[in-house]
């Protein structure tokens, strides 16, 4: 016998930010993220406490879906950074870890919450206009006619991702492969808009990670009643495919599938399995010799249409439909109770069987120029395999969003201290015009400016997990890092690298300040170099995006007066 107990009132919470708790919270949020950032970032292993799997990553998305959110104000920052930034790319680590800081430093200001805003979205309106100039001194254009920067920008992504565990030479293996693969996708004669293919992965645990390739054409699951003998019965040159959308198995049919009239004496199934021959018949007259349905084939209908020498692929899944769509040229049918029109049928220029692992699939060759391929990643175990697969899906999504708007962001820190620099500059020529239009005094606006170049630096700082020390260079704003164990009496000239970007190479006439203490204004000068190329490259749109999210969420948190939560 249940219990019924009486509802709970509702807990209402005012001014949440002011609760020591709930600043707790998003401090533990913000390390978390944090502590992930960047290619030396620390993985997280997260595992339920009755038990189970246990996930190892680093990535932005996986990370915030597998937490469990305590308080409304971490989940409403989670929320944003995944719905908003994690469909770019994985800038979700530098939107959250930006979120957190400019809230942080919002808090220790005298200075109310909707000027806070107000000046946020104005030190946001600045950013945006300078890294929309061509001129921009963290923005680099991307070539798109040599491979050079489209590596450097998928290598970018795949070594941020420590979980992965690959070395130098598997990382350029991998980031060729990417490469690769993103160029099979763009059509080479089309007479229109360009429509960019698909490139499908398959994951293959327990081989090396030089095993990954690229192929033409789809691998999909063998089925388990093809034999050799049955591809050499196969004639050489193009074959004709039939595609269906639509459930084969021969049983009642699905909302929207139509309708039968049938007399009362006559069995219903036989009537359907006698649609079903009759389609077969079809299909085997008109030369159809692969046979793919994305649900299940009735075992009748696949013994005829195998008797008849025609390759039944039943069980492709919704995932593969629309790439089996582009490598083809078919039209997925979505009924057998009519005759199928001659102008759905697509074409494949050979099959054959390819060995991936322990897996043996079918290959589908595309007829002509299809824009489609198939990614073959290998990995050693589950956890890296899974790690590498998120990070290539996102390394070819930032290709894509290149191929639209081909410019590319320093990366190593580079472009977050480069934008601070410009923006403490800007600020104390912009504080003028902006008292007037504000409503604010100048401290007021300088401080919350100051609070947001930090949160800026705060980004790059993030980039550090072994108590290094971090520097911006005060000619050019790059970003610098101070190998741990450098002696305490040296000179900074004599210890760093090249900058984060590897745009820069050491330079003993440059002045340092570490990003954790306040530097006099300058406005960063481009670097005198310009043949050379970065070594670190970020997505422009991506990071962009990220950066818009995160002082948008911010100032949503700040303007969070209640929180109202159910706890029956």
């Amino acid at each position: 016998m249940s219990r019924l107990s009486k509802k709970q009132p509702s807990v209402c919470t005012s001014d949440p930010l002011s609760d020591g708790e709930v600043c707790r919270k998003l401090a533990v949020l913000r390390q978390i993220l944090t502590s992930c950032f960047g290619p030396c970032g620390r993985l997280k292993q997260i595992h339920n406490n009755v038990g189970g799997h246990v996930l190892t990553t680093s990535t932005s998305a996986v990370l915030l879906k597998s937490l469990t959110m305590s308080h409304p104000v971490q989940k409403l920052l989670a929320a944003s950074v995944l719905n908003h930034v994690s469909r770019f790319s994985d800038c979700g680590l530098f939107a959250g870890i930006l979120c957190s800081s400019l809230v942080d430093h919002a808090r220790g200001l005298s200075v109310q919450p909707g000027m806070v805003a107000a000046v946020y979205r104005r030190l946001l309106g600045l950013c945006g206009s300078y890294l929309s100039r061509d001129n921009c001194g963290c923005k680099v254009p991307v070539d798109l006619g040599s491979s050079h920067s489209l590596l450097a920008l998928v290598r970018g992504v795949v070594t941020s991702k420590p979980a992965c565990m690959l070395t130098h030479g598997e990382a350029r293996h991998i980031g060729v492969r990417v490469v690769q693969a993103f160029l099979h996708t763009i059509p080479h004669h089309s007479p229109g808009p360009v429509c960019l293919g698909k490139t499908v992965t398959v994951a293959v645990e327990g081989r090396p990670v030089g095993d990954s390739t690229v192929l033409p054409g789809l691998l999909v699951d063998l089925p388990e009643t093809l034999r050799p003998a049955d591809l050499e019965q196969l004639a050489q040159g193009a074959f004709r495919l039939a595609l269906f959308s639509v459930s084969l198995a021969g049983d009642l049919s699905e909302p929207g599938e139509g309708t039968y009239e049938v007399d009362w004496e006559v069995c219903l199934e036989a009537t359907v399995l006698g649609q079903l021959l009759r389609l077969a018949e079809q299909v085997v007259r008109d030369g159809v010799r692969v046979f793919v349905c994305q649900r299940v084939v009735h075992p009748v209908l696949q013994q005829y249409l195998r008797k008849h020498g025609v390759i039944v692929v039943e069980r492709l899944g919704i995932a593969l439909l629309e790439p089996l769509i582009r490598a083809t040229g078919a039209q997925a049918v979505a009924t057998f109770q009519t005759p199928v029109p001659a102008q759905s049928y697509g074409q494949v220029a050979g099959l054959c069987v390819q060995h991936c692992g322990s897996r043996e699939m079918l290959h589908l060759l595309p007829a002509g120029d299809s824009a489609c391929c198939t990614l073959v990643l290998c990995h050693r175990n589950e956890t890296m395999l899974n790690e590498l697969k998120v990070a290539c899906q996102r390394a070819e999504h930032i290709l894509r969003l290149t191929l639209k708007e081909p410019w590319a962001l320093l990366g190593g820190g580079c472009t977050e201290t480069h934008l601070c620099a410009y923006i403490r500059h800007q600020c104390h020529s912009d504080v003028c015009r902006a008292m007037p239009e504000l409503g604010c005094t100048r401290a007021d606006y300088l401080q919350v400016a100051d609070g947001f170049c930090r949160s800026l630096d705060a980004v790059g700082r993030a980039l550090e997990h072994d108590d290094g020390e971090r520097l911006v260079d005060l000619t050019h704003g790059h970003h610098w890092a101070v190998p741990v164990g450098a002696p305490p009496q040296a000179s900074w000239g004599d210890v760093v690298g090249s900058c984060g970007c590897g745009l820069m190479p050491p330079r003993r006439d440059l002045e340092w300040s570490p990003l954790s203490t306040e530097y006099p204004p300058f406005s960063p000068a481009p670097p005198v170099d310009t043949e050379a190329h970065p070594l670190v490259l970020d997505s422009f749109p991506a990071k962009s995006n990220a950066l818009q999210v995160a002082v948008e969420t911010a100032n949503l948190l700040l303007d969070l007066k209640y929180i109202i939560e159910d706890v029956s």
